[in-house]
């Protein structure tokens, strides 16, 4: 086998060389810039904010992600400002079935809101820190919160699909490897370098969503639970998925903790859910599969609920 003796090469070749290295067989690969591809510097994402600002008349208070087959949540949005993720610069784009990308500023009884509709996955390519960078500009923009919804595994025997799990505290098994959202130099402008996270999703939000769950009539449907995003996008091996449920994980995503993390950074106050869209498999003798087309059709069918859900908790926010 050939040995390459990189301290004898330009930097410019191995530049080459490592691109080349990431191209994919369909020709699609990730750009390595030192330019705006990956720039998420204050000034570069205020730009960013600032350019969506100019874009609506809204001035949002909330900042919304609607997750795999939820994005109608966002149909109940009022007097809408619908801006494409392709049309607004430096922005990630999705890629996924049930992520329709687009921003969406309206209101929801009266209160300012903006509406992610399609969040951007660590298995699309994009670096945890791209995928956050919507919620950065969501606080430059001026959201206080964040409500971040998602489809989940259900690993808890005690779920059910189409069950609500509120959740109360995650497990970031990505950031145990060392992959972190806020890796990285520090901007003070954003956050402190060390935050704390005992407190990431806050109580009395939770609080507020359980009262919510007996108003409509399903708290034999709603649950508080543990979350862990796992980078995907390949769903869980059982002995995976039995290590999870010893370490003490309710449902299992791709998605959401990252965001968290960088709104805890932020200041912003943090509310999650997911819908459980398929219980996980944890017998090796199970011939069932689960699916993302599954995912998506459950997430549809329980919009109407977790729509309104939202709504009141929207209420309840604008009314602390």
């Amino acid at each position: 086998m050939p040995v390459i003796y990189f301290y004898a090469i330009s930097s410019n070749t191995i530049k080459s060389i490592l691109i080349w290295c990431l191209q994919s067989t369909d020709g699609i690969f990730l750009k390595m810039s030192s330019g705006e591809d990956f720039d998420f510097s204050y000034e570069s994402l205020s730009s960013v904010a600032n350019n969506l600002l100019n874009r609506t008349k809204h001035c949002p208070k909330i900042g919304i992600i609607c997750g795999s087959g939820l994005g109608s949540l966002a149909e109940s949005i009022e007097n809408a400002d619908i801006i494409t993720y392709q049309s607004i610069p430096n922005f990630p784009v999705s890629t996924v079935e049930g992520h329709a990308g687009k921003l969406i500023f309206g209101t929801i009884n009266d209160v300012a809101v903006m509406c992610m509709q399609g969040r951007f996955h660590y298995y699309e390519g994009y670096p945890l820190t791209k995928c956050c960078m919507p919620i950065r500009v969501m606080k430059l923009i001026g959201c206080q919160y964040l409500i971040a919804t998602n489809a989940a595994g259900g690993l808890n025997e005690k779920y059910n699909v189409g069950d609500i799990v509120i959740v109360k505290d995650h497990i970031n098994l990505m950031g145990f490897a060392g992959n972190n959202p806020l890796q990285g130099p520090n901007d003070t402008r954003f956050g402190p370098r060390f935050i704390p996270m005992n407190n990431a999703y806050d109580k009395t939000l939770r609080e507020h969503a359980m009262v919510i769950g007996r108003e409509l009539g399903v708290e034999q449907h709603i649950h508080e639970g543990v979350y862990t995003c796992l980078g995907g996008p390949n769903y869980e091996t059982v002995a995976e998925l039995r290590m999870l449920k010893i370490l003490g994980v309710d449902c299992v995503g791709m998605s959401t903790v990252h965001e968290v993390i960088t709104a805890k950074h932020c200041d912003m106050k943090v509310f999650a859910f997911s819908i459980i869209t398929n219980k996980c498999i944890t017998e090796y003798d199970s011939q069932d599969e689960p699916e993302h087309e599954e995912v998506v059709e459950v997430g549809k069918k329980c919009q109407r609920i977790l729509a309104e859900l939202v709504r009141r908790l929207i209420i309840r926010i604008d009314n602390e």
